[in-house]
């Protein structure tokens, strides 16, 4: 697990929490959405680069 794999999963699952946060809140829905399609993009970018798949 490289360096960058992990600061990427690490962000992405510290954003789920902030979405988490952000509907118990009430917060507007089009921020939940861009919120959860940066953390699905973090956690994708992140398990890509794992070294499991070469």
């Amino acid at each position: 697990m490289t360096g960058l794999s992990t600061i990427l999963i690490v962000v992405g699952l510290f954003l789920v929490g902030g979405i988490i946060s952000f509907v118990k809140q009430g917060m507007p829905k089009q921020l939940i959405v861009l919120l959860s399609i940066g953390a699905a993009m973090c956690l994708v970018a992140g398990i890509m680069r794992l070294e499991v798949w070469s």
